[in-house]
């Protein structure tokens, strides 16, 4: 149940007089308090460096960051920047995004013009010409000939915002505004990653499936010899079936090999915003080592980098606006509305002042009992504004650990690469060796299949060692929050 006050104002004189003293008094309590609590940033404590791999402590304060660079300085491979410029302009989720920025900024408006008064301009008019006919069937009582009546009005309602209701309203969608703009760069930054892992992850595939083929051609060429030498009598049909055993696990790759591709290419083409179909990958640089002692910056300034921290800053500073809000709604709303008009009986008298009528109204309301909804509303806004509290510090450290996890992953996948040179090395003089003893007698071709088998393995391993070492270089880069500006 509200309890309400209706103040009328009436004539146009008194309403003029005293309305000018009522406009000032109004224009001071305009100047009034604004409820509800001042949001501070929380004090999350960074620490002096980053993690590295073995506990190193990795930061660099006298140089840039690694995220403050544009992602084409980055990632040098001309197809891989063809990719990217385009996803941004037709991806999807970054067109989407975009068109929440924009909602948001349509809600934004329809919020922040409650502060002000709105006005609105009326007329009627009617006009008529009665005979005397007509009035034989209607009665005596009206007179005869053409008449004519209309008015014209000018009216405003205005809800003072003494406690700040609408201005808490303004700012919650202010920072609703930001969020979604923050958002949208994640996305972006999101959506950069997105392309090249998978760009990188297509040309792994690619080498995978040529050394595939390189392979398959020298195990036919072998099952050839072995087949000459089977039937020539110097080996048992037993060799001759373990070169086909070995043949035919190369050619059952390729497929697989080829799978991978096509769905790797389509998964590519959705980030471009376009049908299934190819995508070139074919830079043989492309999976080339990271650099060394690549600049990281301090932790601290990893807090105005990273897009989704300053878009959980943004949503704490909505839910503490919405306090605010739920505050304001416990006092008086005062409401008022005014309207002046002209009229007449005949058109040439409307704007005639003796016809002039003004009047306004003045409305006070005050919830007295509403079964708890009130108190219900601002522990809700509270309760949130904690839960996002706790959301904003756990984005800070959760971005802590994907910079430390993203910088011992580059150190170690380098380490990893490096040991799997050596054993592709081993592996294919081991293979040499081998066919050299098979040919000459020395041994069974059970040593060929197994060194052939242990190099093929060993091949197709250091392309994925090269891949995850380009892509903690990705990880890294998305970690320090690159990929948006």
């Amino acid at each position: 149940m509200n309890h309400s006050t209706s103040l009328r104002f009436l004539p146009r004189a008194t309403f003029v007089g005293s309305g000018i003293l009522l406009l000032e008094c109004l224009l001071l309590l305009t100047t009034g308090c604004t409820v509800g609590p001042r949001c501070d940033r929380p004090q999350v404590p960074a620490p002096p460096a980053f993690r590295g791999a073995d506990n190193a402590a990795v930061s660099s304060p006298n140089q840039g960051s690694l995220g403050d660079e544009g992602w084409a300085k980055v990632f040098n491979e001309p197809e891989l920047q063809n990719l990217i410029r385009t996803a941004l302009v037709n991806n999807y989720d970054v067109r989407i995004a975009a068109q929440h920025v924009i909602e948001a900024q349509a809600q934004f408006r329809i919020t922040r013009a409650q502060e002000f008064p709105t006005l609105s301009v009326g007329g009627t008019g009617i006009g008529a010409d009665l005979g005397s006919s007509a009035l034989g069937s209607v009665g005596s009582g009206f007179p005869s000939g053409a008449f004519a009546a209309g008015s014209f009005n000018l009216s405003a309602v205005w809800n003072p915002d003494f406690w700040g209701l609408y201005r808490r309203q303004t700012e919650a969608e202010r920072a609703q505004l930001l969020s979604q703009v923050w958002a949208q760069r994640a996305v972006r930054m999101t959506l950069v990653q997105q392309v090249a892992t998978g760009y990188f992850q297509l040309r792994a595939y690619k080498e995978q499936l040529q050394i595939a083929r390189e392979t398959l051609n020298e195990r036919e060429e072998s099952v050839a010899l072995t087949h000459k030498l089977v039937y020539g009598g110097s080996n048992p049909l037993s060799d001759l079936r373990q070169a086909q055993e070995n043949e035919y696990t190369a050619s059952a790759q390729i497929p697989q090999l080829q799978e991978e591709i096509q769905q790797q290419e389509n998964a590519l083409r959705l980030l471009l915003g376009e049908n299934p179909g190819s995508v070139a990958a074919n830079d043989a640089n492309a999976l080339a080592p990271v650099p060394q002692n690549l600049p990281v910056g301090l932790p601290s300034r990893l807090l105005e980098r990273r897009p989704d921290i300053l878009e959980a800053e943004a949503q704490l500073r909505e839910a503490n606006a919405n306090i605010g809000v739920a505050r304001a709604q416990f006092f008086p709303q005062l409401s008022i509305s005014g309207s002046g008009g002209v009229g007449g009986s005949d058109f040439s008298q409307i704007f005639n002042p003796d016809s002039q009528l003004t009047y306004g109204i003045g409305t006070l309301t005050q919830a007295i009992f509403e079964g708890g909804k009130l108190r219900g509303q601002l522990r809700l806004s509270k309760a949130t504004e904690e839960e996002m509290v706790l959301n904003y510090r756990k984005t800070i450290v959760t971005a802590f650990q994907q910079v430390s996890n993203a910088l011992i992953a580059v150190n170690k996948q380098r380490a990893a690469r490096e040991q799997q040179q050596k054993l592709v090395a081993a592996a294919t003089d081991a293979a040499r060796l081998a066919r050299m003893r098979f040919r000459a007698g020395a041994t069974s071709y059970l040593e060929v299949l197994t060194t052939d088998s242990n190099l093929f393995s060993a091949q197709l391993n250091l392309v994925d060692a090269r891949e995850e070492e380009a892509l903690s270089l990705v990880q890294l880069y998305q970690a320090l929050g690159g990929g948006w500006q």
